[in-house]
């Protein structure tokens, strides 16, 4: 494993420190020792300041390497700074990028039943252009409304599969739910029946030896995606997988918000009912989601199933509108640019909703002008989160919203985990990507974009019904609100970026 000059500097600014604070060495030595840190220090600032960032982010990242001692170091190297240089994740980059130009070439002229504006038609030409992937008209989708629902047609799908079984999911817990699902892929496999499993080593670090274990000697081929062991080492341990993913057969996709445990059926004892939203594909949209399986899985364990023509054959089916799938992760960090194309596409609403709203200064925007323009803008936010710092960093956006006239509403029947945007009533992006700087920059993450179909309908209704849940934030109460929680507001913010 090649150990980068980065982590050498790490290893030796602990050593200097132990030196110089803890040990009898030479007043010369500790001189010696200061002088090497603060040339790793000004070559750290001077490779910072030749990368060009934003001016408060490079003037942020130069305050903490030159005042915060080796804390601030350690941060620096481990907030993803190496993406800037384009060299982590570059072997998946370049072999993603090559499977999608093969797969595009294959593109099937669209008809155009849709009745677009001039907006929507750029932002639909702009996804094709940058993610390298098609629109599907040959696409049926079906939303599944929360735990229940979704679990329950998952099985049922699983149970059809002739030829294989492919999933991908950041949490892959072994409870209940876990083993209602084991004991079917075991059956399945048993039947003659390809399984494969991608698991996230962080989301599912409860996931034990003896669990992985019970699942390979049914059979099932499992791998973890970016092992935590050698994590610190490779500075990747920050970047996770968040994609939940079946594909079966080629003709059935599940994509969208919940991952595998008894928490996503509303058994959790801290939030008790969980609302999320998931989506069934069947059709030539289900390729390109098992593209980005294939892919993810070569990433892991170095097979490259795309190389056969059954895993990566269209089947299409008669739909009726637009699916797109769209694939990112920290290697692309374009889907902040593809939500900001979608809500400037908006000229009547934009309804959002999403458990984690930290969002980068260009969607603020975006939205604060949309809602000034007097286009109708819906926020809706759980109003108790899952830790203290997205709690109190998402409600720290609140006021400047408030102010340009956007409705926000919080959930207060469970937890809100769907990840859901609605444009005009006929456009909608639904998937795993929340609307934070986490899922823009850090996670990879899979989103459908939808037009023109019956699904945003059943989006759009659904989202009323939670509606019913909610409590709406008026802009005079919350502004009484205490300097205490303000307090907690500006302190959470500043880590916005890591959550």
């Amino acid at each position: 494993m090649k150990v980068r000059i980065e982590i050498l500097f790490v290893i030796m600014m602990f050593f200097i420190s132990w030196m110089v604070l803890y040990t009898t060495f030479p007043f010369w030595w500790k001189v010696l020792g200061v002088s090497l840190y603060a040339g790793i220090i000004l070559y750290s600032v001077v490779d910072l300041w030749l990368q060009n960032r934003s001016v408060p982010r490079t003037l942020l990242w130069t305050c903490m390497l030159l005042l915060v001692p080796v804390a601030g170091y350690i941060l620096y190297v481990y907030s993803g700074q190496l993406l800037f240089k384009g060299e982590l994740f570059k072997s998946k980059r370049a072999s993603d990028r090559e499977l999608f130009e093969a797969l595009s070439k294959d593109k099937t002229p669209l008809k155009d039943p849709l009745m677009l504006s001039g907006p929507k038609r750029g932002f639909i030409s702009y996804l094709e252009r940058v993610t390298l992937t098609n629109q599907n008209q040959n696409t049926r989708t079906q939303i599944l409304k929360n735990g229940e629902e979704t679990f329950e047609e998952v099985k049922q799908r699983l149970l059809e599969a002739k030829d294989f079984i492919h999933l991908e999911y950041y949490i892959f817990r072994y409870d209940r739910l876990g083993q209602e699902l084991m004991d079917i892929l075991k059956q399945k496999v048993k039947e003659g029946v390809e399984v494969r499993l991608i698991y996230d080593a962080l989301g599912s670090y409860a996931l034990s030896e003896q669990d992985r274990r019970k699942m390979a000697d049914a059979g099932i081929q499992l791998h973890p995606f970016l092992p935590l062991k050698f994590g610190w080492l490779t500075q990747k341990f920050n970047f996770r997988n968040h994609r939940k993913i079946i594909v079966i057969d080629g003709k059935i996709g599940f994509v969208g918000g919940l991952n595998v445990g008894v928490e996503y059926l509303g058994e959790d004892n801290k939030f008790g009912f969980w609302c999320d939203t998931h989506v069934l594909l069947e059709g030539e949209a289900v390729q390109t989601l098992h593209a980005v399986f294939l892919l993810d899985w070569k990433y892991v364990c170095g097979e490259m199933l795309f190389e056969e023509a059954r895993y990566l054959k269209g089947i299409p089916v008669e739909g009726d509108g637009l699916v797109h799938v769209v694939a990112t992760g920290p290697e692309t960090r374009d889907m902040g640019d593809h939500f900001y194309g979608l809500i400037t596409s908006a000229t009547k609403s934009i309804w959002i909703a999403t458990p984690y709203f930290i969002p980068n200064q260009t969607i603020m925007t975006a939205l604060q002008v949309a809602s000034k323009k007097g286009i109708q803008v819906r926020l809706m936010v759980p109003k108790r989160n899952d830790g203290f710092l997205t709690q109190y960093a998402t409600q720290s956006y609140f006021p400047k919203l408030l102010r340009a006239g956007v409705e926000i509403y919080t959930y207060k029947k469970g937890f809100l985990h769907k990840k859901v945007m609605i444009v005009d009533g006929d456009m909608a992006s639904i998937g795993t990507a929340n609307l934070d700087l986490r899922s823009f920059h850090l996670n990879f993450e899979v989103q459908l974009f939808l037009s023109g179909t019956e699904s945003i309908n059943t989006l759009v209704t659904h989202f009323e019904e939670d509606l019913k849940e909610c409590s709406r934030v008026r802009p005079v109460a919350f502004y009484k609100r205490g300097l205490g929680v303000k307090w907690k507001e500006s302190f959470a913010r500043l880590f916005s970026g890591l959550l």
